[in-house]
């Protein structure tokens, strides 16, 4: 089973919440609003069932900045090609829903690397009928939030968790139409910044690239429940992986673990992966273009 998420000065640097630069996760969706291009999201999964074979591509826009040239509020959307083949049975391939979404962050401290956001999801069935969840459109809110850990006591020992950081996101999306289908899903990941130990905390002599490398691990929930009387089994995946981050893109790699028996089935083997560009690090005038603002500089 493949699970797909669609998931700042004049010139807004990626994720950046007081000292720390949160990634790109692979599943997660980011709470900070960003301008980024997601150009390729390759993934492989083997299941009891067949192989999947899945290629996605989103875009997200910031369209309003604050006083402190913090990112508040952005638009973007994406969708997913995919390509089923079953051991048994005739081969499916097309186009999956497309998702757009709204993202505002209401709350962030730069001093203790906070910021939590709302969101609003819409999924709409444009896609090919064999390979997308739901033929009716789904409309319902998300929550998400990230924490780095960049507040901990400077001591011995302790202070080397301090480039710990953590992305979190909820999201019901509910069919507004059709047979009741909601569709529900949690995720969260753990990540260990390699650039902010040797930044913020103790230049151990890292080189490149491994001065610029994130391990994560992601724990991913998702469910349909259908109608009032019953529903699906639960999804819960552990989604280990490796990042590298520059000012201009992000390349990020990993695979997926079943951690309840109603996984096992889907995940025999996968692999993900994602390619996200930082477009106004190269376009800095119109990529930094705001409602409020105005073009870059």
């Amino acid at each position: 089973m493949i699970v797909f998420a669609m998931r700042a000065g004049v010139a807004h640097a990626h994720g950046v919440v007081g000292d720390y630069i949160f990634l790109e996760p692979l599943i997660t969706q980011d709470p900070a609003p960003a301008n980024e291009f997601d150009v390729l999201g390759p993934s492989w999964v083997k299941s009891s069932d067949g192989n999947s074979y899945s290629i996605s591509s989103s875009i997200e826009k910031v369209l309003w900045i604050d006083d402190n040239y913090m990112p508040r509020f952005s638009i973007g959307g994406g969708s997913a090609w995919q390509h089923q083949s079953p051991f048994h049975g005739q081969n499916l391939d097309g186009f999956n829903s497309l998702t757009m979404f709204a993202k505002w962050a209401f709350f962030y401290s730069q001093k203790h690397e906070f910021l939590a956001s709302f969101g609003a999801q819409i999924q709409l069935p444009v896609g090919n009928t064999g390979i997308q969840a739901s033929s009716h459109t789904s409309l319902g809110p998300t929550f998400l939030w990230e924490k780095g850990m960049g507040d901990l006591p400077n001591w011995p020992v302790l202070k080397y968790l301090r480039p710990l950081g953590v992305q979190t996101d909820f999201g019901y999306v509910p069919a507004l139409g059709g047979p009741t289908s909601h569709h529900m899903f949690a995720d969260a990941v753990v990540e260990y910044s390699l650039p902010y130990l040797s930044n913020n905390v103790q230049d151990i002599g890292l080189k490149w690239p491994l001065r610029n490398m994130f391990l994560f691990n992601e724990f991913n929930y998702d469910q349909f429940i259908t109608g009032p009387s019953g529903q699906t089994f639960p999804t819960i995946l552990a989604t280990p992986g490796i990042a590298y981050v520059s000012y201009h893109f992000e390349v990020a790699l990993g695979t997926q673990f079943a951690l309840n028996n109603a996984s096992k089935p889907g995940t025999h083997a996968a692999v993900l992966g994602l390619l996200d560009i930082f477009y106004d690090s190269f376009f800095p005038k119109w990529g930094n273009w705001t409602i409020n603002r105005g073009p870059g500089e």
